[in-house]
């Protein structure tokens, strides 16, 4: 189901929600992929969605800006994300808040696997 627009990036199940009421192990909900970002919807609601994502070493998410908060955490291997030019490094189990319109960029120096939660609430301006 590769996205021919997004070259390198799946979407496994997308938009479909995972079921509700059932338990599951967070990290192996998604899988990683040769070459390629992979992206499963969680939920998803007109408020927010949380999405996990899994992307290959060498990979990337280019930079781009969206206009809300998005909290990212890092359920597997680690990632460097950039926001705004500042470069931070989130090991294992790390997590951080990117603010709504900053720019932000993703890179896998190794496999990680994160989940990123974004909230749409408070800025309907």
């Amino acid at each position: 189901m590769e996205n021919q627009e997004n070259k390198g990036k799946v979407n496994v199940g997308a938009p479909v929600e995972m079921p509700k009421g059932v338990s599951h192990i967070i990290v192996e909900i998604i899988e990683y992929v040769p070459n390629a970002v992979v992206s499963k919807t969680i939920i998803k609601k007109s408020t927010g969605n949380v999405t996990a994502m899994s992307l290959d070493e060498g990979e990337e998410l280019s930079e781009k800006t969206i206009p809300f908060d998005t909290y990212v955490q890092i359920i597997d291997g680690s990632a460097q994300v950039t926001i705004n030019k500042v470069e931070h490094q989130l090991p294992l189990g790390s997590g951080i808040i990117i603010p709504a319109h900053s720019l932000h960029c993703f890179h896998a120096n190794e496999q990680f696997k994160m989940i990123c939660t974004i909230i749409k609430s408070g800025y309907e301006d």
